[in-house]
């Protein structure tokens, strides 16, 4: 049906393009008024289907006979635009008639050509906006751009990402004053969108508002987010209207948002003065709970939301328990999802940056696919990532990653381990998750060229990094590690111990993807090299005491989940972090790479006490501090906010920064006790192994997969656990007894092995152990 698909690559679907790249005479460059580009067109009698095949550089919103074609957000969406520009596929019959038709594309500088970074990168990707077209029916092309389109200027007077967006409604009567130039432009970089558009979510009411002493209105929206403020405004014309961000307020309720840096982050409308007007920015997104209104002149705001915004609005997964906080925790986690799923796995959806960081991604990618189907969205994400890659393997430290393209203003922003490790470990996670071979053969080149890379740092299996961001091999180690009191600071991992750790768990996991492709040369050289770094790992970081060389939470978590404690070691080196964890009193000391471990580590040792109480503790640093001082996303540092409501270090403090939410995979996998199987991956098979905490019972959990709905749920009474659990056709459970699993029984009847689990439900009840 007019698909017209010309090649197929890796699953990358491109087509014939009759139309033109073409952009707007009128443009004056990047923070300049937008342009738009339009067309008349005789239609004769319109004969279904017809579909337009649309893409830009820059951002753009197309109408066609005044009425917006979809509702897709931020399209054609970022990429590394050098490698690919995504385009959409719309089906325009019911918006055209038969005789006289208009179609116009308005532009703006988007991610293309907006300045990007906190020092600001302009025209990153190329400093002309343009378009490209076709409309296709039943007999072939209605309509492609050309040179004889025409262009002209938009109400919209400046947009950014950062910026925001300046809108003069007394300038919607649109003039088609210039012309259009045909620029030269590969159309093999147009690929069709390789994951779901950006859509609205349901729009927030405020729950307070209320007058500064300057006379502006603030509006708390109750749950900060990823999109943008929705108004309607009555007054006259020429009156302003601007809307300013924040995340959070200052003591005595201060409008605060210096966090947001150098990001005007804001939104100014001129009034038409014509009844009602709505108003909503149409390329440009901010992070905020908060918004502050200023009006200057005669105007009043009638209505008012918040509009969230994200690429997976669909939940595919959650986790309920007795315990408010917790429940208030994974929502949290699933709302910075949202906010920093809008095209690209982003640290923050406000501040100068906004980047894909890969180690947020890589340590976070787990629980994504937990909460929302992430599969496409990521596999997006890996093939920037792919495409960011330097000649010598080291893979960016973001991506999209316009330092690449502008070396000369960021140098050296690539090659740190527990960052680039993206390009193994989440092929690995959407393998595990959905079956998903395919994105290993597509990555196995790349993962390859990183692993060597990382050995190349230091010509061995141990990694000892360079210490000065910027040289080759710079590591961020556990990025945000805790130190505790500054006076007496608790052990932090050194950059390394890190680093080796990183270099084993992606050589190790390469060995088995290799495995599962069938290439049996490297799957043996990953198998050796792996052995190699934890013979190594042992030798340089491991005491005859079995004691840690840093004696900190992250090396003792990072080393026992992936197996590199000796067998003849494992006891102290357990008893070790045991006392870590205690003499810490139960607070985390896990940054940005070792925080996803150590509750799982804790609970593979058998150590649940411990996990209960890291877990549950309120003071700071724990998870559940922040949501005790009233957040509803998840923050960039444990200490964002002090307890009388002061910001920590605005320079680098944001509020909806996914990384630590990571929690989340040890909720569903360890506490509601499922799992999916690599051997039997894309759930075919689930390990079934909870470990239940009774202090939050009862426990609940569901996860949505491609063969229907997998629930998990238990019960505590005294130290009896009734755990249920339901699968779908197609789903295979199995459950083995462990050391908390005693007595366990199924209808009556002991478990005294392995016991496989098929579709339906399943009551299983066993008595914990005491600690």
């Amino acid at each position: 049906m007019n698909f017209q698909p010309s090649a197929i690559r890796s699953e990358r679907i491109s087509r014939e393009w009759a139309g033109e790249m073409i952009a707007p005479l009128s443009d004056g460059g990047q923070g300049t008024t937008a342009s738009f580009i339009a067309k008349t067109f005789q239609l004769d009698g319109p004969t279904a289907p017809i579909e337009l095949f649309i893409s830009a550089q820059g951002l753009y919103r197309c109408f066609i006979n005044g009425r917006r074609v979809g509702d897709d957000l931020l399209t054609p969406g970022w990429t590394n635009y050098d490698d690919r520009i995504a385009y959409q596929r719309y089906d325009v019959t019911d918006l055209l008639t038969s005789g006289k038709n208009r179609i116009e594309i308005w532009l703006a500088d988007g991610w293309y050509r907006s300045p990007l970074m906190w020092k600001a990168i302009p025209d990153c990707w190329g400093d002309r906006t343009a378009a490209i077209a076709d409309m296709v029916g039943p007999a072939g092309v209605v309509l492609a751009t050309d040179t004889s389109w025409r262009s002209g200027l938009l109400p919209i007077r400046k947009s950014g990402i950062y910026f925001g967006e300046i809108y003069d409604a007394r300038r919607e009567t649109l003039s088609e004053t210039h012309g259009t130039e045909k620029l030269a432009f590969d159309k093999g970089l147009l690929v069709a969108h390789e994951t779901a558009p950006v859509k609205e979510l349901q729009p927030i009411a405020p729950i307070e508002t209320w007058t500064d002493a300057e006379g502006r209105t603030i509006y708390d929206f109750g749950q900060n987010a990823g999109g943008y403020v929705r108004y309607t405004v009555r007054g006259s014309a020429g009156a302003e209207v601007r809307v300013e961000h924040s995340e959070v307020l200052g003591p005595d309720r201060y409008f605060d948002n210096r966090n947001y840096r150098t990001a005007p982050a804001h939104t100014i409308y001129t009034l038409r003065g014509s009844g009602d007007e709505t108003y909503a920015p149409s390329f440009t997104f901010q992070g905020f709970r908060y918004a502050r209104i200023t009006i200057e002149g005669d105007a009043k705001i009638v209505e008012i939301a918040s509009v969230p915004i994200s690429s997976v609005p669909k939940p595919a997964g959650n986790f309920t328990s007795g315990n408010a906080l917790v429940n208030r925790l994974v929502e949290n986690t699933i709302w910075s999802q949202r906010a920093n799923f809008i095209e690209v796995p982003t640290d923050c959806p406000q501040r100068d940056e906004r980047l894909g960081w890969t180690g947020d991604a890589q340590v976070f990618a787990a629980t994504a696919c937990w909460l929302t189907d992430s599969q496409s969205f990521l596999r997006k994400y890996l093939r920037d990532v792919m495409a960011d890659q330097r000649p010598d393997g080291a893979v960016s430290h973001f991506s999209p990653d316009p330092t690449r393209l502008h070396p000369e203003n960021f140098p050296g922003f690539a090659g740190s381990t527990g960052w680039g490790d993206a390009i193994v470990v989440i092929p690995w996670v959407l393998y595990t998750h959905y079956a998903d071979r395919a994105v290993l053969s597509e990555c196995l080149d790349a993962m390859v060229r990183w692993v060597d890379f990382v050995w190349s740092i230091s010509d061995g299996p141990l990694v000892r990094p360079p210490s000065h961001w910027g040289d080759r091999g710079f590591t961020f180690g556990d990025w945000l590690q805790p130190i505790g009191d500054n006076r007496k600071p608790r052990p932090t991992i050194a950059d390394d111990c890190a680093a080796t750790l990183y270099h084993f768990i992606s050589s190790d996991l390469l060995a088995k993807i290799a495995a599962i492709l069938g290439d049996r040369p490297l799957e043996e050289r990953m198998k050796a090299r792996a052995e190699q770094i934890r013979q190594a790992f042992a030798n340089e970081f491991i005491a005859p005491s079995g004691r840690l060389a840093h004696n900190d939470q992250t090396s003792y978590a990072l080393a026992f989940l992936y197996d590199l404690i000796p067998a003849e070691h494992r006891d102290a080196a357990k008893r070790h972090f045991r006392q870590v964890v205690i003499d810490a009193d139960y607070k985390i000391g896990t940054g940005f790479i070792g925080t996803p471990a150590l509750l799982p580590a804790l609970t593979k040792l058998g150590m649940d006490d411990l996990a209960e109480k890291v877990f549950l503790q309120q003071d700071v640093p724990g998870w559940l501090y922040q949501v005790a001082q009233g957040a509803t996303t998840i923050w960039e540092r444990w200490d964002a906010l002090a307890p009388d409501g002061t910001i920590y270090d605005p320079d680098m403090n944001s509020y909806n920064h996914y990384a630590y939410g990571a929690v989340c995979q040890w909720l569903f996998e360890s506490v509601a006790g499922i799992s999916p199987s690599p051997q039997a991956p894309g759930f075919a098979e689930v390990i079934v192994d909870p470990a239940p905490i009774p202090a939050i019972s009862p426990v609940s959990a569901y996860h949505d997969v491609r063969q229907g709905r997998i629930e998990a749920a238990w019960e505590c009474h005294g130290n009896e656990i009734r755990y249920r659990l339901t699968l779908p056709e197609g789903c295979t459970g199995r459950f083995k007894p462990g050391q908390r699993h005693r007595n366990a029984s199924i209808a009556g009847k002991q478990i005294l092995g392995e016991e496989v689990l098929g579709s339906g439900t399943h009551e299983i009840v066993f008595t914990l152990p005491e600690f």
